[in-house]
């Protein structure tokens, strides 16, 4: 099984997870357009926004291959691979980059794939509370 979390550096620290992906530098963040800030990750025009962000998606193959990899070395153990995808509130760039590595995963064959957002609910950050 594989677990994707997607959650926001300045709510709370990461959670416990094989690979924890920061993209804080180097998405675009749909947190500076006025038309996308109250949107969600979940939400098909910030999800197009940040895949369309130069390197998103040859990230996005990397960690999903990474996970699936890991998945099947761990399977006998029957471990649960976790990956944690991570931005400023963890509403937009992970939330819609969790999404995008669970279809992915069931893209790719992977049976058994649970996605988890920590964070997409919380209010928004103003800028000065977002931990670097």
């Amino acid at each position: 099984m594989i677990r994707v979390i997607s959650f926001g550096f300045g709510h709370e620290p990461p959670p416990r997870a094989d690979l924890v992906i920061d993209v804080r530098e180097l998405l675009r963040n749909p947190h500076h357009d006025p038309a996308l800030r109250e949107m969600t990750g979940l939400d098909e025009p910030v999800r197009r926004h940040v895949l369309d962000t130069p390197g998103a998606l040859g990230l996005l193959h990397h960690v999903a291959a990474t996970a699936s990899a890991l998945a099947a070395d761990l399977a006998p153990q029957n471990r649960t691979v976790t990956v944690a995808w991570g931005c400023s509130g963890g509403r937009h760039r992970a939330a819609a980059l969790a999404e995008e590595t669970a279809d992915l995963l069931w893209a790719s064959g992977v049976n058994i794939v649970h996605v988890e957002h920590r964070d997409v609910d919380k209010p928004l950050l103003a800028p000065q509370e977002v931990q670097a």
